[in-house]
């Protein structure tokens, strides 16, 4: 078996972030879903500068009730840094349900296969 790349390891994070761009585009969880680990976690900073989030559970439920489609939503991964089996990510995302997204992923490669493991995110209203 020959060792990955990192062009390889690169293609494939961005697909698994591709996925959750999408989801978020569509308003389906289920797209999303295999881009994250069962374990992985959410957080933000709410408004009176507090921490929010959990599981990551919690992200499937809000993108399932309160996300309308948003075709004409655009996102680009501005950042992908790789350091051995560990990576972090950026994605900035706009007019998706009508807010504003800079999404900071953190993903480890276990059994070869790249994974989220904890998003944090900042929200803002869509100009």
């Amino acid at each position: 078996m020959s060792k990955p790349t990192y062009v390889q390891d690169y293609q494939a994070i961005v697909e698994v972030l591709n996925k959750y761009k999408e989801g978020c585009k569509q308003a389906d969880s289920s797209i999303m879903k295999p881009a994250f680990s069962e374990q992985a976690t959410m957080f933000s900073v709410d408004a009176e500068g507090k921490l929010t989030g959990g599981g990551i559970q919690n992200l499937f439920d809000g993108i399932d009730t309160a996300f309308q489609p948003s075709p004409e939503a655009q996102g680009a991964i501005v950042r992908v840094d790789i350091v051995g089996t560990a990576a972090s990510a950026r994605i900035d995302t706009n007019d998706v349900s009508g807010f504003c997204f800079t999404d900071f992923f953190h993903l480890l490669k276990v059994e070869g296969k790249w994974t989220i493991v904890s998003k944090i995110f900042h929200t803002h209203v869509a100009p």
